[in-house]
């Protein structure tokens, strides 16, 4: 009987450390501290992905059902991507809105842009002196020719420093903080909802980007 006993105690025992131990794991759980500490805050952030291309799924969601859009990018090439396919689609309909700000690739050695393209060129051994204009212009051309088709889809040039990528919609924020060492995909991203004081400062960020910048050619 002892033996029984002692062996049904050991495997519960190790079915519950399994269970916890996926759970520990799990990435979804892994954001519940976040969430819980984010609500008693009041900073709204529901979800903290290590890398910003982890967000793509959840982003493309919430481009699908949103009013309006806002986006500061720092390059833009995820403008072309198969996420924002549906947000072009439909801008002339669903949408109010859709504003679009690049780094202006017009200004030379001395612009935010070329900073950063410094600061890639020393990770990245593919940076060639001008490439990152370059691809700041391809992504600008892209988006111009759909505000051709699209009445509500605007974009601007601003030369500020090239710290962050933010999305912002009517519902949610997407707030990636660049790091000097990595592309802006493998940069961390902070979800989070409105209302919070997250989102306000991710839309605040958009804002004064958005005022102290000139429309594209």
């Amino acid at each position: 009987m002892d033996a029984f006993m002692l062996g049904v105690v050991s495997s519960l025992l190790a079915t519950a450390i399994t269970v916890v131990g996926g759970w520990l794991l799990s990435v979804r759980s892994r954001q519940w501290p976040v969430t819980l500490l984010s609500r008693l805050t009041g900073l709204g952030v529901r979800r903290v992905f290590p890398r910003q291309r982890q967000a793509s799924q959840e982003l493309a969601a919430e481009l699908a059902r949103a009013r309006w859009v806002h986006v500061l990018a720092g390059r833009g090439n995820e403008l072309t991507r198969d996420g924002f396919a549906t947000l072009w689609q439909t801008a002339g309909s669903r949408l109010e809105s859709v504003q679009v700000l690049l780094p202006d690739p017009d200004l030379g050695p001395d612009s935010w842009l070329s900073h950063r393209e410094a600061e890639m060129r020393r990770v990245d051994l593919g940076f060639a002196p001008g490439m990152l204009a370059e691809q700041v212009r391809i992504n600008a051309a892209y988006v111009t020719e759909v505000a051709r088709h699209r009445d509500h889809v605007t974009l601007r040039f601003y030369d500020l420093p090239n710290l962050h990528r933010v999305i912002v919609t009517d519902n949610a924020a997407f707030l990636t903080m660049y790091r000097q060492s990595e592309h802006g995909r493998d940069s961390p991203c902070i979800l989070a909802h409105r209302p919070s004081l997250m989102y306000d400062y991710a839309l605040l960020l958009f804002t004064t980007a958005w005022e102290h910048s000139r429309p594209a050619p």
